[in-house]
């Protein structure tokens, strides 16, 4: 699995959301400015992040986007997965595809270690949250400039 900037980039706009939770929705722009990341490919990011129920958009002057749900209740897996599909370090291992990916599928050792390595990955993936994110960062910030 090679995370490519939807993901990453998926999930800088998300920890932008989540910094401002509670305080109202904020501007694709602003996202943009403070990530240095394209309005429009934000745009098309954003768009499927919320059809999948991880953030609103708020219409109108001060509009932009929130979180739908609590910043602790979004996993950096829930953000991967919704931008770049299943977890899966092999074709084989992506139920959907693994009968076209190859036909040693059912008696493959290799494939049993890929499915292995992406289940942790995943639970790596899937134990982080954006409030984690949040807290880490603040902690950065306390050593950086000495809180």
């Amino acid at each position: 699995m090679r995370l490519t900037t939807k993901g990453r980039y998926g999930l800088r706009a998300m920890f932008e959301i989540a910094k401002e939770y509670g305080k109202g929705p904020i501007a694709i722009r602003t996202i943009s400015e403070r990530q240095h990341l394209s309005v429009h490919y934000l745009e098309q990011l954003l768009s499927k992040l919320r059809r999948s129920g991880l953030i609103q958009s708020v219409r109108g002057p001060g509009g932009g986007y929130v979180l739908a749900k609590k910043p602790s209740e979004i996993s950096v897996g829930d953000i991967v997965r919704i931008l770049e599909g299943p977890i899966a370090l092999a074709k084989c291992i992506d139920e959907s595809l693994m009968k076209e990916a190859c036909e040693h599928v059912d008696d493959c050792v290799v494939r049993l270690m890929w499915k292995r390595i992406s289940n942790k990955i995943e639970d790596v993936l899937n134990s982080i949250t954006l409030a984690d994110l949040s807290r880490e960062m603040k902690t950065i910030d306390c050593l950086i400039d000495t809180c």
